[in-house]
């Protein structure tokens, strides 16, 4: 069983006291390093990102604006407003340009669906992303659907349709894969799913971690705008920040029915863009470095798959079935998560998600993304120091 020591505990209070001020999130690495100069940060293992997709765009950004004196008109000028971004996504996702609406990352757009179209109740699958159920409106009843952990948090279609009647459920948001346990349904199922679903008044399919699943051999990727098209009562929102690893840029869109685009266009949402999210956008517009992506994209997934089965080779924890670029792992030592996540970050300045906060999981859990190969055997090499020692 993992504990600290008496330094170990002091730093560890300090952190705890951030990580209450984050409330059900965790403390930025910015916030963490302004306020704890004990702790070094050497692998971020608790944001979800794809690190090769960040160097991908830093490189793009350098030579196309900084060597280029271009920053000042990202800066100065306002950027273009909410639908001629839009205009840009429309080729690429092969969706309509009335159907897009951009957000300052995709929290916004989770907000205005839950304030704006959601009413009387929803059902929200736990363990997910909290925001779904913080988020929602005071007079709108959340329906928790557990994910069961003697079925791998895996989701089942038949408890869920019998739930969704039991409970005359309204509303339904779908995270896939989900987070922070990396489950997935695949396409086929999803479909017959959503036409099970079409009584609905609205189900919202946070497709955000979809780039880091695949169901070919060649790694391919899947998006649900068929599915979109398809169902009148689908919402889908997608973040850029992890497939594209770039959180601090703040993209991520929503594919609505056009009448609720311009019922929150009509309301504000004109100008929530920055200069270098609609640089960002343009970028994924265009075709050479979309196929400079796919070239990063399968070898982070090559590498996050070696990472996923080293860590299955550890003994003292429990890892579970994920399709996301993350691993829900669970301590079987005795150790609390806190307590481990703290032992990682001041000794080996590895962050990574305590779980303790996580409605619907009974246990120690973490949540660890995948980095760079040189990062995962990092982690790997701590887990290994921690329990031999």
């Amino acid at each position: 069983m993992v504990i600290l020591s008496k330094k170990e505990k002091n730093i560890f209070s300090r952190y705890k006291e951030l990580k209450e001020n984050s409330g059900s999130h965790s403390p930025s690495i910015f916030t963490i390093k302004n306020a704890i100069e004990d702790i070094t940060i050497k692998v971020d293992a608790c944001f979800l990102s794809n690190p090769y997709a960040t160097d991908l765009f830093i490189n793009r950004f350098n030579n196309e604006i900084i060597d280029n004196f271009r920053l000042r008109e990202i800066l100065e000028y306002y950027p273009s407003q909410n639908l001629e971004i839009g205009k840009l996504l429309s080729d690429r996702l092969q969706v309509s340009k009335e159907s897009i609406i951009i957000g300052n990352g995709a929290i916004e757009i989770i907000q205005a669906l839950l304030h704006n179209f959601v009413s009387t109740n929803l059902v929200i699958c736990i363990p997910t992303f909290s925001s779904y159920y913080e988020f929602i409106k005071p007079n709108t009843k959340v329906l928790f659907f557990k994910l069961q952990k003697e079925n791998d948090f895996l989701f089942d279609k038949e408890s869920y349709l019998k739930f969704i009647e039991t409970h005359k459920a309204k509303n339904a948001v779908l995270i896939n894969p989900n987070n922070p346990n990396g489950g997935y349904i695949n396409f086929e199922d999803l479909q017959v799913l959503l036409g099970e679903l079409s009584h609905l008044e609205n189900i919202i399919i946070d497709e955000s971690f979809i780039h880091f699943a695949y169901e070919s051999t060649d790694k391919s990727m899947i998006n649900y705008h068929a599915l979109f098209k398809q169902f009148s009562n689908v919402s889908l929102v997608k973040s850029m920040s992890k497939d594209f690893g770039i959180a601090g840029v703040r993209c991520g869109y929503g594919l609505l029915n056009p009448s609720k685009i311009d019922g929150l266009l009509g309301n504000g949402y004109l100008w929530n863009s920055n200069g270098i999210s609609e640089y960002f956008f343009n970028l994924f517009y265009e075709d050479k470095f979309y196929k400079e992506y796919q070239k990063v994209r399968i070898k982070y997934l090559n590498e996050m798959s070696f990472f996923k089965s080293e860590l299955r080779k550890i003994k003292k924890i429990k890892t579970y079935p994920s399709n996301a670029n993350f691993i829900l792992v669970e301590l079987l030592d005795g150790s609390t998560a806190d307590i481990f996540a703290a032992k990682m970050l001041i000794n080996y300045g590895i962050y990574m998600r305590s779980c303790s906060d996580k409605l619907g999981l009974d246990g120690e859990f973490l949540r660890i993304a995948s980095r760079s190969k040189k990062e995962n055997l990092m982690i790997i090499k701590a887990f290994k120091d921690i329990f031999n020692s």
